[in-house]
Formats: structure tokens, sequence, C-alpha cells
């Protein structure tokens, strides 16, 4: 029986859930948890969606991900895929990590919005030692959002949410952490409203564009690097390796452009090597002064 079409679309956040298979434990100790964390890190910078909420169980998590013009399935393909990996070679074993495809749900409103980043942050009061203190649970937002901790893997989003209650961020906390105590459990949940009901609350939310061309790409980065556009296109030539690399990652994250798409546009390339650019693309980008203001530089042509 053909599975159902995912619900997505460009401008959508979800509520992303992952499990594991009946019989394996997804985080079996708390550094596969922490490495969970930073592939959702690691693939942020890939492709520039944002994450308001998150909770990681010891064989499930919840994920409140906006997919900030990014394909949701690519970007959860690309994290579960290179966990798994990681997860078998650690623990010496073959086959499936997580149980089918990752479950979705399109939030609608922001009164769903709120509800589901409270229930996402309840989470771990069933676990021994947080029945009243699940802000303490390190694999999850909560403490964040309260300000209780920093968010150490450098990951979330606080200030959307927050923004809700009120526009003041210290306030906005307070209130939070008010509307977390009125939600403790799921009866709570159905009767939910905003917290400042005077007030009108409109999303200023701004998706980035994906709809670039590759023409667009090439023409930007030949300008910004000075070199021969015919260099990017020539399979052996290591002066044009960074032009190729930034050229990858920018039609990775503006075009939505798979590895095969992009293997198609510059020719004479392994869907491997373009992965391997498009990282390559994305370190330069981050950590390469001569590069470093070259995503504004972009987004503002």
């Amino acid at each position: 029986m053909p599975r159902t079409a995912r619900l997505k679309s460009e401008d959508s956040m979800y509520h992303i859930m992952i499990r594991s298979i009946s019989e394996l434990q997804l985080y079996k100790e708390e550094s596969d948890k922490e490495k969970y964390l930073y592939l959702i890190q690691k693939y942020q910078q890939k492709f520039g969606f944002k994450v308001y909420s998150y909770c990681l169980m010891n064989n499930h998590g919840h994920l409140l991900i906006d997919g900030n013009g990014a394909d949701i399935s690519r970007v959860m393909h690309s994290i579960n895929q290179c966990y798994a990996q990681y997860f078998n070679r650690k623990y010496e074993r073959h086959g499936h990590v997580f149980q089918d495809r990752f479950k979705s749900k399109i939030i609608k409103d922001d009164k769903y919005l709120i509800a589901l980043s409270a229930y996402i942050h309840n989470n771990p009061k069933d676990i021994e030692g947080y029945n009243n203190c699940v802000e303490k649970y390190r694999y999850s937002t909560l403490g964040v959002y309260l300000g209780l901790k920093n968010d150490e893997f450098n990951i979330v989003d606080i200030k959307y949410i927050l923004q809700i209650f009120s526009e003041e961020l210290k306030k906005a906390k307070k209130l939070y952490e008010e509307f977390m105590n009125k939600c403790q459990n799921e009866e709570a949940q159905k009767d939910i409203e905003f917290t400042e009901k005077n007030t009108e609350y409109r999303s200023e939310r701004i998706i980035e564009r994906r709809d670039y061309t590759p023409k667009d790409i090439v023409d930007f980065v030949i300008r910004y690097t000075k070199i021969d556009k015919r260099k990017i296109f020539i399979k052996y030539n290591r002066e044009s390796t960074n032009s190729k690399a930034l050229c990858s990652f920018l039609m990775r994250r503006f075009c939505n452009f798979s590895h095969k798409d992009i293997c198609k546009t510059i020719g004479n390339i392994t869907q491997a090597r373009i992965s391997s650019l498009c990282f390559k693309g994305m370190e330069l980008i981050l950590n390469e002064k001569n590069y470093n203001a070259m995503l504004e530089e972009f987004l503002v042509v």
C-alpha cells in the first residue's frame, strides 16, 4: 500500500516526532542526545531552518521546527540518516534505527503553537527526579525559555514564541513560566487562551527565499570570488574548489536543490563530492574571514 504524501509547505512550522524501532533505545547514553543536537546544529547551518522548542527522551524526541522555506523532508532525512550511521557504528549494529518516517504535523495558529511548546516541555515530567522540575531536564529547551540556562547547542530561537506573551523579554519569560504551570496535564492544554487577551498578535515571520536559479548563484559567486566562470565547470581544477563549494552550498540552501540537482548543474562531479563541497562551502562562510559577509551580501543583491 503506498504511503500517504506528507503535508508540507515552504512557509510552515511543524511538530516533528521521531521514534526508534520498538526493540531499540534511540539514545542509549547522554552523548547520543548530544550528538543528535549537534547534528541539528550542523544541518541548521546548511538549510537555514529554525528550532523553537525541543525535548529528547530515551526512545523518542519532539521538535518544533520552522522550515523557513526549506524542504522539511530533506532536513529530517539528513539529520536522521546521519544519526543512524553514527548509532550503528558506535553500537556495532546494522539496520534501521528510526521507526518508519518521522511524523510531522503542520502548526496552523499561534494558540496551537504555544500549547505544543508547553506539551513538548512537559515531556520529562514522568522521568524520576523531574516530576516537579521539568525545567532542569538538560535535553529540553524549557530552561532556556525561563532564563535558567544558556542554549548550549546554539540552535533554539526562543524570542518568536515569547513575543506572543509580551514584547518585553523579561516579562515574557515570567508569563511563559505561569503558562507552563497551567499546562501540567493534557486536560489543561485543551482550553488554552493567550495570556494577554486584549492584544492582537500578528506574526512577523519573514520566510527565507528559496526560488533563486542556479544562474543567480553562479553569477554571484564568480563576482564575489573573481574567478573565471568556466573554471567552475571544469572537473579537476583546484583553483575553483572554493568557488564550487560556495556554489554547491548556496544552491542547496537557496534553490532547494538536492545533491543530484547540483550534479546536473555543475556537471562532471559525483553526489558524494557535492555533499562534501556543500559542507566545505558552509565552513568557508562560517569560519573564513574572506567569506563571512557572503550570505548577507547575497540576500541583499
